[in-house]
């Protein structure tokens, strides 16, 4: 049994406590059949799903948790911003326009989860990846305003935003291609000079980058084939980019 399953397993026997006082406990969705986990698989780039994502689908494509909308491991390509997650999976909504996002790399990894809030509009690295991420909303049910989920829904969102007017987490290609970081560097290379990048590795010090001003057609921001890495075009003036999200 993969460890997935069995930290969902640990979710759905958990008992937890709603802000009345009064008790729940997260309800699994019916797993997807073979053919609807095939269908899922040719949508991605490899058109293959891992092992253990394979086997948490036919157990189970998601869950309902309070607090969150459904969680659903299953919804490939239904978040809008298509140039920020060219592939992913949109994990679960808070029913205010906030996004969690599992981001899919061109390699066919199921890699980390981060939270987008439109108010501010910031991105965070939320889980490194969809084991921590399914722990992460247990911790919320049981510890609340403790627990990362919170601290970054409420917390971490602010104290980016504060910092967005000194372009904090954003590096200027030139300055990254003296950087000693092979990674970023191959990167930045093939980018424009006027664009900066985002580092939201698990490696990295940033945590998150305000996106306010940022925009996401095709010729205005690259991500990397397979890490969690985006260069964007200098921003020039402020662009009102959750539209497309918010009258979807």
């Amino acid at each position: 049994m993969s460890r997935l399953i069995i930290q969902l397993q640990a979710l759905a026997a958990d008992h937890f406590a709603s802000e009345d006082g009064g008790p729940y406990k997260a309800k699994l969705l019916e797993g997807l059949s073979e053919t609807e986990v095939a269908a899922l698989a040719a949508l991605v780039p490899t058109q293959t799903l891992p092992d253990e994502i394979k086997q948490l689908l036919l157990f189970a494509k998601g869950f309902e948790f309070e607090g969150l909308e459904e969680v659903r491991f299953d919804a490939f390509g239904e978040f809008g911003l298509s140039g920020l997650f060219p592939h992913c999976i949109e994990l679960a909504s808070d029913g205010f326009g906030n996004y969690w996002v599992l981001d899919i790399s061109e390699s066919g990894e199921w890699g980390a989860v981060f939270f987008i809030c439109h108010d501010p509009q910031v991105i965070i690295r939320q889980s490194d990846n969809l084991l921590e991420f399914i722990w992460h909303v247990q911790e919320f049910g049981e510890f609340g305003a403790k627990s990362r989920i919170d601290q970054v829904h409420e917390e971490l969102t602010t104290k980016i935003w504060q910092q967005r007017k000194t372009r904090s987490g954003l590096a200027e290609v030139a300055t990254i291609n003296s950087s000693g970081d092979i990674v970023l560097q191959k990167f930045a290379s093939g980018l424009p000079f006027n664009f900066l990048v985002a580092d939201l590795r698990k490696s990295s010090s940033t945590l998150g980058l305000a996106l306010d001003r940022m925009t996401f057609m095709p010729d205005k921001v690259r991500k990397h084939p397979t890490e969690p890495i985006w260069g964007f075009e200098a921003p020039k003036q402020k662009h009102s980019w959750f539209n497309k999200l918010l009258n979807r």
